[in-house]
């Protein structure tokens, strides 16, 4: 099976999907809605099983890319290759688990214009997957910007009452920061004359005059897209407007590529520039939780609530990664993918109220737990992960990434600290507020406890938020040994957290 281009199927196979709901016949409307669903959970669902195929034949004992597909196209102007490992193969792993539960989400919720918006979803799967398996850079800035255009239109056309404006405002803030990438992609074409990242790793010579303005270009990107302070406004409105399946890909998924590509481009490409930038991302990610937790305190609406909350989580994520340290850079990428497990279970706790109170006021709820016990079980243990609970997969992240930070500069490990207990103060009110209290909305006592549907949903997210927060080691050591040689390209002495166990 290993010659079986497992890549190009995993990454090609959910427009399989979409291809198919297209000719599905219109004749009657609710077949073709209820045929549009089941044919996009099962090719999610399938899409999943490949990753898991792909997972269990990874190495993890080695570093290189594996799984390599490279076909030249274009007369030689780029290749068609793709490749992953430790740091990008979990990622597909998490696109694919969490693809079926957003189509989960939506079964009900989405009515109008079901055929498209499941063609949106599986051709962001695509996109999404191909950014994570892309190893040339033409191919994966056309992969990284094509993830925009259908969560603009699931954004736009299935969103809130400000959802044109919110849509623009994602589409503009991602897309502008881009084309500098572009144009710093086009000078290392020049500079090396291929586009394969492989090769310009291996052969890319500058001076550190022109590293600095490369990591710059590449910065204005990734930055907007993880989203760093200040150029975070964009996601709050994003995550309020979009659909409740659209907030669930846009934290867990589309904030990730930020820090991968730092991962994967930044550090890499141009080491000098990453270490004399590396204080000012500590203060960008000092700032981004200290400040983002603080407005995440005083929010009124809940899914804003989560979404300055997740802004104060990528802030331990560049604040690890730029540590330059094994354990920072493993810490981070833990992070990474705790935060998509959590956030995607909040925004679909968020979602499973909103479609019943049709209100996101954190004033307009109280007493759910006399009324919804199972989803006040379910929506505490999110919570409590959210503020980095110890035996919650939370937790490993920021400890590695605090703990990281206190090897290079103590001053900035006890600020990221604060943060930690910022977001206790805002998840445990948000929780106060919402599941206890007297019931002051009389509406409330009509409410239904979770349905069957809503606890397939989220059972299985919960249930590996605490294995991974109990036993890391399945992650760890997928990731630790491409952590590790990243860190000795970067040649400072370190050793990984699974080493020294």
């Amino acid at each position: 099976m290993l010659d079986w281009n497992l890549l190009s199927i995993i990454t090609f196979f959910p427009l399989l999907g979409a291809l198919f709901i297209l000719v599905i016949p219109q004749n009657d409307k609710e077949v073709s809605k209820r045929n549009s669903r089941s044919v996009a959970l099962w090719t999610s669902l399938i899409t999943f099983v490949i990753s898991l195929i792909l997972l269990f034949n990874f190495d993890s004992s080695s570093s290189s890319y594996q799984f390599l597909e490279r076909v030249v196209i274009a007369d030689g102007l780029m290749t068609y290759q793709m490749g992953v490992d430790g740091i990008s193969i979990l990622f597909i792993v998490l696109t694919t688990f969490l693809m079926p539960f957003c189509i989960l989400a939506s079964w009900e919720s989405v009515k109008d214009r079901v055929e498209s918006f499941m063609i949106a979803f599986l051709v962001l799967e695509t996109l999404i997957i191909g950014t994570f398996c892309a190893l040339d850079i033409v191919l994966f800035y056309l992969f990284f910007e094509s993830v925009l255009i259908p969560m603009f239109i699931i954004i736009g056309v299935w969103g809130g009452e400000r959802k044109v404006y919110s849509a623009f405002k994602f589409f503009l803030y991602t897309l502008l920061g881009s084309v500098l990438m572009l144009a710093a992609m086009i000078f290392i074409y020049t500079s090396t004359g291929s586009t394969d990242l492989i090769v310009i790793s291996e052969t890319l010579d500058l001076s550190n005059s022109s590293q600095y303005f490369l990591w710059l270009a590449f910065f204005c990107s990734f930055a907007v897209k993880l989203p760093m302070w200040p150029v975070h406004t964009w996601l709050p409105d994003a995550h309020v407007e979009a659909p409740t399946s659209g907030s669930v890909i846009l934290a867990a998924i589309l904030l990730k590529m930020g820090g991968y590509g730092f991962l994967r481009f930044s550090l890499p490409l141009f080491p000098e520039a990453s270490h004399y930038f590396a204080p000012f991302v500590f203060a960008l990610s000092v700032i981004a939780i200290i400040y983002t937790s603080l407005v995440a305190y005083v929010q009124e609406d809940i899914k804003k609530l989560i979404a300055y909350s997740s802004v104060a989580h990528m802030g331990f994520v560049t604040l690890g990664i730029f540590t330059f340290t094994a354990q920072g850079i493993e810490g981070a990428i833990y992070q990474m993918l705790s935060h998509g497990l959590i956030s995607a279970a909040l925004f679909i706790c968020v979602g499973v109220i909103y479609d019943r109170l049709h209100t996101r006021k954190i004033a307009d709820y109280g007493g759910l737990v006399s009324i919804m016990p199972n989803f006040a079980i379910f929506f505490m243990i999110f919570t409590m992960a959210n503020v980095a609970l110890p035996g919650t997969s939370g937790f490993i992240g920021e400890f590695l990434t605090v703990i990281a930070a206190f090897s290079v500069s103590k001053p900035v490990a006890i600020f990221a600290a604060i943060g930690v207990i910022l977001s206790a103060m805002y998840g445990l009110s948000l929780y106060k507020n919402v599941v206890f209290g007297k019931i002051t909305n009389e509406t409330i006592e009509l409410l239904g406890d979770l349905t069957i549907r809503e606890k397939l949903i989220l059972f299985p997210l919960a249930a590996l938020i605490i294995f991974f927060g109990l036993f890391p080691a399945p992650i760890l050591g997928v990731i630790s040994v491409s952590s590790n040689s990243l860190v000795s390209f970067l040649d400072i002495p370190s050793i990984s957290l699974t080493e020294a166990k």
